[in-house]
């Protein structure tokens, strides 16, 4: 009789590859440029950089942050606790999670991991980010202001727009350091 040996869901590489990147990615909230509502951080780097070197299971890293900092850790830009849902950030850090899934699904999908793609992987990866950042500071706004609402394009110009070209810069370097250790069989992390 021959029995199959199940694979386990997390390999030993990957169960510390990914806090690994849960604490990089909070150090990455400390290494701040403070420009608005939303301040420019290190952060960005360190979820693409994680999905693009650990596939979508790179989500479970991502998470394991927005946890910690909910329950209290003030490992977020602004702090941490439950009432960290009501800031104007907080949509940002699920899109970390959403992100890190569907960058890391598209580099698990993809036999191409060359820094082209993996760059476009990154910049989607971005759009992703900014898309639930950005839903979150409008609806915010229009939820908890009495008077004063966020239109759409301010929420846009001023959650999205702004940081665009830092995070293009991010997304270059992570794309470009994935490719190189993705390439690599000696640093292979996948």
């Amino acid at each position: 009789m021959i029995t199959k040996t199940r694979q386990p869901f997390l390999t030993t590489r990957e169960l510390t590859l990914l806090p690994l990147f849960t604490v990089l990615t909070a150090v990455g909230a400390f290494i701040k440029i403070p420009l608005g509502a939303v301040p420019v951080s290190l952060q960005t780097v360190f979820v693409l950089l994680s999905a693009l070197l650990l596939g979508k299971k790179a989500a479970i890293s991502q998470g394991l942050y927005v946890l910690l900092g909910l329950l209290g850790l003030p490992i977020f830009t602004g702090g941490g606790g439950i009432g960290y849902v009501l800031t104007p950030t907080f949509g940002y850090l699920i899109g970390f999670i959403a992100a890190a899934f569907v960058v890391g699904s598209l580099r698990d999908l993809t036999k191409k991991k060359g820094l082209f793609h993996l760059f476009l992987f990154s910049v989607l990866g971005v759009i992703v980010i900014y898309t639930m950042g950005v839903t979150h500071l409008y609806l915010l706004s229009h939820l908890l202001t009495g008077g004063s609402r966020m239109p759409l394009s301010a929420a846009i110009k001023f959650g999205a727009l702004v940081f665009l070209p830092m995070d293009l810069l991010w997304s270059f370097f992570g794309a470009s350091l994935a490719a190189r250790l993705l390439k690599n069989p000696e640093l292979r992390l996948s």
